[in-house]
This record gives structure tokens, C-alpha cells and sequence, in this order.
């Protein structure tokens, strides 16, 4: 019995179940995440482009909201293609690239986690402090911490996958999810998962609440430091520059936490709702919620649209001069 088992340590791939088991489902849902996909990549990809583009969109907060955009493509990149592939074909991924999937899909949501937790420092800084707002968020300083949550989130996701791949896995190799996430595949092992279930509930309920609690401090000085503006106008500015981040921390945290902090035995079709939320509708809304009340984001916009379309008519002059020149030339002479 051990023997077979232990051959079976290693499954040959897995069925991702995925968000319906109806075929009459399967097309619109293909549709609706193809949508959503294409809009997340020219979305957070426009975002890169106008932060990249403008020198005065060249502040710590863009910065980090350029690599946030980045690491969102990343993110859903990691998750919509093969689901979309799960859609319209067969529904199976192997072993090696479920692991895969599981290693990047937890580093870029950890990078994503950090980066709001760094967005969150930003503006604590920028209303509480702006007069040291310069020295104390200089790039060197946003480099290194963007070096130092992306190392750590790559760490904390390797260690996860090596414990799920230490993992027995002799009954069922259906995963009700759309994708490997940890508690999914867990469900699946029959070997013992405890390790696994510590892990999570140390170090991985600490790598979520550390971000977490940062936001929260920040936030909770930044009220303090508002409550005290005399003027209703200067508070309105003060809250309107936090209103897009708090948007997006309350959409990303608020379906995290309904998904992980609860019993890995209830893991449901609510929760894969819920994982959508967080992983696709996130990342997408992300670039509107950043752009639509910001006259920054709205000017630079402007400014690469303009930009593009004087090029674009340069480039159009010049294909019509070299079409056209020696035609003119010719009737010239004649």
C-alpha cells in the first residue's frame, strides 16, 4: 500500500473544474473573460505608459502605481489564459504547471499587497509630513523597498509551493477551482496537510496582515491629521487624494479575506466569486479607479494621446511625400 502510494506522490496533471460545469455556460463566460482580460492588459498597460511618459507624473506614488499596473498584467496574465484555454478546450493542467501557476500567482498577490501597503505609507507621508515628503520617500528609498517586498514575496511563495509539492495526492485530481490556487489542491491531498495549515496560519496570515496593518495605521494617522484641517475645502482635498487607493484596498482586501479566513473543508463556488474579484476585476478596474478622479492621470493622458497622434500624422506626411515626391518631381520636368 505504501508503494502505491508513494507512485502517486507525483500526479500526472490535474482537471481545473472551473467556474461552471454547464456547457451552455462555457461560451459566455469565454467571451465575458476574454473582455476583461484584453481590458486589463491596454488598461494597466496605458497607465505604465502615461506614468512612464510625463516627468511630472514622476513622484513616488506614480512610481508605485506604474509597477502596480505592471504587476497586475502579471497577475491575471499568471490566471485568465489558461482559464480561457479551460473554457473553449480541454479543462486539464499538469502537475509541473499547476505548481507554476501557484508559485506566481501567490508572488505577484503578495507584490500587489506590498505595493498598496507602500501607496499607503505614501500619502500618510505626503499629508502628515510634506515637508520632509521629499527626503524621506526619495527613490533610492522606493527602489530599495520595491526590492525588498518583491524578493520576499518570491520566498514566501516558494516556500508554499514546496510544501504542496511534498504533498500525497491518491484520490480525486479534480480541483474545484478555476486555477491551483493552495486551498483547492490541499483539499486534494491525502496526505497529512498540517504542516501546510501552520504555515499558512504564521507565516502566511502574516505576510497578508503586515501590508494590512500598515494601510491601517496609515490611514488611521492620516484621519487624525485631517480631523484637524479647519477648512471643509481642505479636508475634501485631503480625502479626495486617499479615495481611489482606499477603493482598491477595500475591493482586494475585503474578497481575500472572505476567501482565506475561514475553514479550508468550506471552501465553496462563492469563494471562486469572490477569487475573481480579487485576481481579474481588481486588476481591471484598477486603471479607471486611478484615472477618472485624478486631473494628473487625466492631463498625462492627454499628453500621450497628443503625442501619438502628432507622430502619427508625421508618419502619414512622410509615407505621402515619399509616395508623392517623385510624382511631382516628374511632372515637373515635363
Amino acid at each position: 500500500m505504501s508503494m502505491g502510494m508513494s507512485n502517486l506522490t507525483r500526479l500526472s496533471e490535474f482537471i481545473l473544474f472551473g467556474l461552471s460545469s454547464h456547457p451552455e455556460e462555457q461560451k459566455p463566460l469565454f467571451v465575458l473573460f476574454l473582455i476583461m482580460y484584453l481590458v486589463t492588459l491596454m488598461g494597466n498597460l496605458l497607465i505604465v505608459l502615461v506614468l512612464r511618459s510625463d516627468p511630472q507624473l514622476q513622484n513616488p506614488m506614480y512610481f508605485f502605481l506604474s509597477v502596480l499596473s505592471f504587476a497586475d498584467i502579471c497577475y491575471t496574465t499568471v490566471i485568465v489564459p489558461k482559464m480561457l484555454v479551460n473554457l473553449s478546450e480541454t479543462k486539464t493542467i499538469s502537475y509541473n504547471e499547476c505548481l507554476a501557476q501557484m508559485y506566481f500567482f501567490l508572488a505577484f498577490g503578495n507584490v500587489d499587497s506590498y505595493l498598496l501597503a507602500a501607496m499607503a505609507i505614501d500619502r500618510y507621508v505626503a499629508i502628515c509630513n510634506p515637508f520632509h515628503y521629499v527626503t524621506v520617500m526619495n527613490h533610492r528609498r522606493c527602489v530599495l523597498l520595491l526590492a525588498a517586498f518583491t524578493a520576499f514575496s518570491y520566498l514566501h511563495s516558494l516556500l508554499h509551493v514546496l510544501l504542496v509539492s511534498r504533498l500525497t495526492f491518491c484520490a480525486s485530481n479534480v480541483i474545484h477551482h478555476f486555477f491551483c490556487d493552495v486551498n483547492p489542491v490541499l483539499k486534494l491531498a491525502c496526505s497529512s496537510t498540517s504542516v501546510n495549515r501552520v504555515v499558512a496560519m504564521t507565516e502566511g496570515l502574516a505576510s497578508v496582515m503586515a501590508p494590512f496593518g500598515c494601510i491601517v495605521i496609515s490611514y488611521l494617522r492620516i484621519l487624525i491629521a485631517v480631523l484637524k484641517i479647519p477648512s471643509a475645502a481642505g479636508k475634501r482635498k485631503a480625502f479626495s487624494t486617499c479615495s481611489s487607493h482606499l477603493t482598491v484596498v477595500t475591493l482586494f482586501y475585503g474578497s481575500i479575506s472572505y476567501v482565506y479566513f475561514q475553514p479550508l473543508s468550506s471552501y465553496s463556488v462563492k469563494d471562486r466569486i469572490a477569487t475573481v474579484i480579487y485576481t481579474v476585476l481588481t486588476s481591471m478596474l484598477n486603471p479607471f479607479i486611478y484615472s477618472l478622479r485624478n486631473k494628473d492621470m487625466k492631463r498625462g493622458l492627454e499628453k500621450l494621446i497628443s503625442r501619438i497622434k502628432s507622430q502619427m500624422d508625421s508618419l502619414s506626411t512622410a509615407k505621402a511625400n515619399k509616395i508623392c515626391g517623385p510624382l511631382i518631381t516628374k511632372c515637373g520636368v515635363w
